[in-house]
């Protein structure tokens, strides 16, 4: 499942909101909100209308097909990847074993990315400490991700404390 955001455009009359849920409703989306944003009308005075649905990926394209059918002008859509975030602490010679090579090791899987570092070096010669923060599609992928960066830390001695925190 993966989760998008809508942006429509919408008159300000009743009837309007159904055109869109009704296909949301069709391809078994499920909505998570929806924002009017009465204050920011258009220019041909439309209300924009921001709508956060979980849907199937493979109906994405469909749905946003759908609603256009309706006469409903879809300003944008994006799908949200990474929904499922956790943080875990490193210590050893993080910088001097090749950050970039450990980063890449979760970023270059395409279901997941470092999103956040912060790094403590005190001293040159002693062991540092970061804590990152990774995203990822899904738990399942979050947690494939989490022992890949486990076993490139293993292979250069970095100890890696998980999870500092674990959400979805």
């Amino acid at each position: 499942m993966a989760i998008v955001t809508l942006v429509v455009e919408l008159r300000d009359k009743p009837g309007q909101l159904a055109k869109v849920i009704e296909p949301v409703s069709r391809y078994r989306g499920n909505i998570l909100s929806i924002v009017h944003k009465r204050e920011k009308r258009t220019p041909l005075g439309n209300v924009p209308v921001e709508i956060s649905i979980e849907i199937d990926e493979r109906n994405i394209e469909k749905l946003v097909d759908s609603i256009k059918a309706q006469g409903v002008v879809v300003k944008s859509y994006n799908e949200v990847r990474l929904t499922s975030t956790s943080s875990v602490m490193l210590i050893g010679h993080i910088i001097h074993t090749d950050l970039a090579d450990t980063i890449n090791a979760v970023d270059e899987t395409g279901f997941a990315e470092v999103v956040e570092m912060h790094i403590s070096m005190p001293y040159l010669e002693k062991p540092s400490t970061a804590i990152v923060t990774i995203s990822a599609t899904g738990d399942e992928k979050l947690r494939e991700a989490l022992n890949r960066l486990k076993e490139i830390c293993k292979k250069k001695s970095i100890t890696v404390i998980e999870p500092l925190e674990f959400e979805s």
